[in-house]
């Protein structure tokens, strides 16, 4: 643009020596040296205007040229205060994002399947992921959401709850399961402890069974008779041992729901169980597996995760785009973070501009300014170089006319 501008220039003042030779040959040549005249003055004019822009015209030391390298650090305050003030405010900010629908946005990219395939949203977010996890201090994490959960289950009553669930569980008659899962248990526990039984009944012997042998034959009927009763109660669904399980099941569910002083005793043991620092240490020991184990699921698939992380990321694509409450709750903590940070962090923000554009030095401010608008200015140029040449031909006109 800037070759076209000076090459029209040029070609005006050509025509306009050439046309000054041929005059008396014809009046029509007096409108073309006018308007080559006036457009080679325009176009110097505004040549002028906008090199005293950027630079000083052919060097020489006029004042008010090279504007913008002589007024660098002034330029940095406006364009930091214009920031401030038109995109850094609460209320600019808030506005704008209020208009948004940010997660609706990002919920419908990440629920088209052609998002979930993409190998560089699964890699990039399995990147993020593990850096996450691995950035986590795990003794901080890990405190941190032991106390949280102890916080929440210390409001929580659990005793209602877990006798809700007993009902819920002999009403569907899946109290049968658990209790066989109870006499297996119970029949394995007899079998590893045979021993104690028999010592047991030895030590409550007398010394005349003892004499005789009987207490041996007596321990073993116990026994014996344990894993009858076992595999009676195992097998027939009517026993009235099982009955009476049933109903113990029954009445302890009833009075979790109803007994205060039952649901007392289960609020001590929740309280005991949470501050004891056994739990502490499993949670630990659990949340170090878990984290571990995705850590390790995630680099194993080359970052992405494999079909799991598509499939959890379309689900959440699909979550977001559909779920309006979501979509209002996601977008105005986002309109509130980043309220929060125009708040908080503009100055620094602006500052920042500022300082940056104060450490450039002349030369690359006016490389940078001049490739963003060069275009437009050179066209100013033109445009100048044709209005000047428009206006010397018009005044030719009059002249001619008023003569």
């Amino acid at each position: 643009m800037r070759r076209t501008a000076t090459g029209m220039l040029v070609l005006m003042a050509a025509i306009f020596i050439a046309s000054g030779r041929w005059l008396e040959i014809h009046p029509a040549w007096g409108y073309v040296h006018a308007f080559a005249e006036a457009a080679m003055v325009g176009g110097l004019a505004d040549w002028f205007a906008v090199t005293a822009l950027f630079r000083r015209p052919l060097g020489l030391p006029i004042t008010h040229t090279a504007i913008i390298p002589e007024n660098k650090d002034r330029i940095a305050d406006t364009m930091a205060g214009f920031l401030r003030e038109n995109f850094l405010t609460p209320q600019v900010v808030a506005r704008r994002m209020g208009a948004m629908n940010l997660a609706g946005a990002v919920g419908s990219y990440l629920a088209d399947p052609a998002a979930s395939r993409d190998s560089r949203v699964r890699a990039g977010a399995g990147e993020l992921m593990v850096e996450v996890l691995e950035s986590l201090d795990p003794d901080r994490l890990g405190t941190q959401v032991r106390a949280g959960l102890a916080a929440q289950l210390e409001k929580l009553e659990i005793a209602p709850l877990l006798g809700s669930m007993l009902d819920a569980m002999i009403e569907k008659g899946r109290h049968r399961e658990l209790i066989d899962k109870i006499i297996r248990r119970a029949g394995l526990v007899l079998e590893d402890n045979e021993q104690m039984v028999r010592d047991m009944v030895h030590n409550r012997a007398n010394a005349v069974l003892r004499f005789t042998g009987l207490d041996e034959r007596l321990a073993n009927s116990v026994i014996d008779g344990l894993y009858k009763l076992l595999a009676e109660v195992l097998i027939d669904p009517e026993h009235p041992l099982r009955n009476k399980i049933e109903e113990g099941l029954q009445d302890f569910a009833r009075d979790l729901r109803e007994d205060p002083e039952m649901q007392a005793r289960v609020e001590r043991i929740k309280i005991e169980l949470l501050n004891n620092p056994a739990v502490g240490d499993w949670w630990q020991s659990v949340w170090e597996r878990l984290r571990a184990r995705l850590i390790a699921s995630i680099r194993e698939s080359g970052g992405s995760g494999g079909g799991h992380l598509a499939e959890t990321i379309a689900e959440l694509g699909r979550a977001l785009r559909d779920d309006i409450r979501l979509q209002r709750q996601i977008n105005r903590f986002a309109r509130r973070t980043a309220v929060g940070v125009s708040t908080r962090y503009g100055d620094q923000i602006v500052q920042l501009v500022s300082e940056t554009v104060r450490r450039w030095d002349a030369t690359t401010l006016t490389d940078r300014v001049e490739s963003a608008v060069g275009r437009d200015l050179q066209f100013i140029r033109i445009n100048g170089t044709l209005v000047g040449g428009l206006v010397g031909l018009t005044l030719h006109a009059l002249s001619t006319v008023l003569g």
